[in-house]
């Protein structure tokens, strides 16, 4: 490893030192933290490509290499290798300069939740979950519940939520779907759950593509059904026909009845990138998504789609990979792209641009919903890099720091009458929420909100000297041992050199937010003193006036109603809000539900919580036997007695 803190050139690697060998290489910043991967077939070309003409540099390089201190590199066998490395170390470490793909809406999933006894089909969007088949995405939610409601007629699985469901099965009365044949009724035991199972897998199948075995089958029971002039069954199968058909037709065909394929198109200007995706299966359009880039790094067409390739399809499941993937433009190692693939799905997929044909139109149809969808994007948040930088630089000159404030943490605290007491910490960098970083804090104090201020900065710097101090007797003993800093294994301060990952509290903010006046400042700043941090800056942000209060000022600092650094502040603000809040209400449910417990002889809590996981709820605990509770483990008979006895406002014998 090179390392250095005086630019570029100082910790450039020596001559010969880098091999010619491919690899994966990452750049690291003063505290430690992988600010850049990038991999190479030829690591020493590569690298020297970065050292050898600074002014002839993109300018968003140039910001990566002034701000790193440090570059190592690990040497691998294959291009495919390298692939994987680069893209499991971009996983792991989240580099702010490499480029990252981001929805640009949250689209939704038609969801069928094969996990459960029972399974459900509904509308889902955000992240997917485990057990749960997904189709789409769609563009609009009412078309996934367009096509549903008109399989449901031929597929008649459950689409009630939990609660509709328990109920149904309580009073033996299924709902409205289940008396109009919408829904099989699995509730009242109408099928069984093996054959309701069956009924989902062929909805599946159907949505995957395979569409004519059901067609076919349906027909031959028609017309069975009219040989044997069973004319009323014959009709509810001729409508059941017609639904699964305005089902199909819903669905536009483009290509050949065997085309499994994604059409992939890019529309980018000098800072952004969009990118649209149309799904293709069966030569039908299943659904399309769209994702938008912030363009940190320099990278052509070529680069975004590889690094596209790599996000989009590095943890799908292998049955979701498609047979080919239609690109605007090959990426750079596309046999090395196509080959990883191809390992991952368990059978071949080709990469390759379309050059005539209905392929070729459908590339230039998707490239045009690219170009709406940048546009759009860009009205939704034009010059929102630009404003984001402006509202650090002006945040710095308001509060006179010596640089803009790239890290600000934001603490609030929350409670209920002085109950419950919490503080969260929310992070952002660069102007952004940083959500892996936040932190929530039960406060001990019980003196009020600037006691508790007080408090949950004190822990929290506390945690980051103590953290230090052992990094920093960690480096002492490798230095003993004739370990200098660039020698193999060596790690930043922030940096768990056992685990090689981010300690919770090492990285040090530069602006510090308390949600308060004057009064919780001046307590901040005295939790700092107290500790001997002096190169951390506090303010707090009081909500009446949106004044901003300095530690020590007699006159709050204001800002422009319209300034972007006031906007940033709200922002981060009201994240810390909103997390302290999420943390109170799930605090205090837990104790509302655990306080009729308190005084049961014999439960401690370990035991209460126990009582509630099993039940649910003190009502339902309630409503138990004797029996029932001594289900709990580690609850017994002369306990459960107890507990039925106290509840129910009995003495216990």
């Amino acid at each position: 490893m090179a390392r250095s803190a005086g630019g570029p050139a100082s910790f450039r690697p020596s001559p010969g030192s880098i091999p010619e060998s491919p690899g994966v290489y990452r750049f690291k910043d003063p505290e430690g933290r992988v600010i850049y991967v990038g991999k190479a077939k030829s690591l020493r070309q590569r690298l020297n490509s970065y050292f050898a003409d600074f002014a002839g540099l993109h300018p968003r390089t140039q910001t990566m290499l002034t701000t790193a201190v440090a570059v190592d590199w690990t040497v691998v066998g294959t291009e495919v290798e390298a692939l994987q490395l680069e893209y499991s170390w971009i996983k792991e470490y989240d580099p702010r300069f490499n480029v990252k793909y981001r929805d640009d809406k949250s689209y939704p999933y038609l969801a069928v939740t094969m996990g459960e006894e029972f399974p459900r089909v509904q509308v889902l969007r955000g992240a997917k979950r485990e057990g749960t088949r997904y189709f789409g995405p769609y563009s609009h939610a009412w078309a996934i519940r367009e096509t549903v409601d008109l399989l449901l007629r031929v597929f008649p699985i459950r689409s009630c939520s939990a609660g509709v469901f328990r109920r149904a099965a309580q009073i033996g009365r299924p709902c409205l779907l289940g008396y109009i044949d919408k829904c099989s009724a699995p509730c009242v035991s109408r099928v069984t759950a093996a054959e309701h199972r069956a009924l989902a897998e062929d909805f599946c199948d159907f949505m995957a593509g395979n569409t004519g075995r059901f067609i076919k089958r349906l027909e031959g029971e028609m017309r069975q059904a009219a040989a044997e002039q069973e004319y009323e069954r014959a009709a509810r199968l001729r409508d059941d026909v017609e639904a699964l058909r305005r089902a199909l037709e819903k669905q536009a065909v483009v290509l050949g009845d065997n085309t499994d394929c994604d059409v992939i198109a890019l529309a980018e200007d000098a800072l952004e990138a969009a990118v649209q995706v149309f799904y293709v299966r069966g030569g039908r359009i299943r659904g399309q998504q769209g994702w938008v880039v912030d363009k940190v790094e320099e990278a052509g067409p070529a680069a975004l789609v590889e690094h596209f390739l790599l996000q989009m399809y590095g943890e799908a499941a292998p049955e979701t990979l498609p047979r080919e993937v239609l690109v605007p433009v090959l990426p750079p190692d596309a046999g090395a792209v196509a080959e990883l693939l191809g390992e991952q799905r368990g059978a071949r997929v080709e990469i390759r641009v379309p050059q005539r044909g209905d392929k070729r139109s459908l590339m230039e149809t998707v490239e045009r919903n690219a170009k709406e969808s940048l546009a759009q994007h860009k009205l939704k948040r034009s010059s929102d890099l630009t404003s984001r930088s402006k509202a650090l630089q002006e945040l710095a000159d308001a509060l006179d720091l010596d640089r803009a404030p790239l890290r600000i943490e934001c603490y609030d605290v929350s409670h209920l009458q002085g109950t419950n007491v919490v503080a969260s910490m929310v992070v952002f960098e660069d102007g952004l929420a940083r959500k892996s970083e936040y932190r929530r804090f039960s406060i001990r104090s019980t003196e009020g909100d600037v006691a508790s201020i007080h408090e949950v900065i004190s822990r929290r710097f506390k945690r980051h000297l103590e953290e230090r101090v052992a990094t920093g007797e960690l480096a002492e003993l490798g230095a003993e041992a004739g370990e200098g800093e660039g020698a193999p294994g060596s790690t930043g301060p922030g940096i768990d050199p056992e685990t090689g990952r981010p300690r919770k509290f090492a990285y040090s903010p530069q602006l510090i937010v308390v949600d308060g006046g004057p009064a919780q400042a001046a307590a901040a700043q005295r939790a700092l003193d107290e500790l001997g941090v002096d190169d951390v800056a506090v303010c707090g942000l009081a909500k009446r006036l949106e004044e901003v209060w300095l530690p020590g000022e007699d006159l709050p600092v204001i800002l422009p109603r319209s300034s972007e650094a006031l906007y940033l502040l709200q922002r981060v603000r009201d994240e810390a809000h909103r997390f302290a809040i999420a943390y109170h209400r799930s605090k205090r449910s837990k104790s509302v539900r655990e306080s009729a417990l308190d005084d049961v002889p014999g439960l401690g809590p370990a035991r209460r919580q126990a009582l509630i996981k099993h039940f649910g709820s003190v009502k339902r605990l309630r409503e138990a036997t004797a029996a029932e509770i001594c289900q709990v483990p580690g609850i017994g008979p002369a306990t459960a007695e107890t507990i039925v006895s106290a509840l129910k406002g009995e003495n216990p014998a």
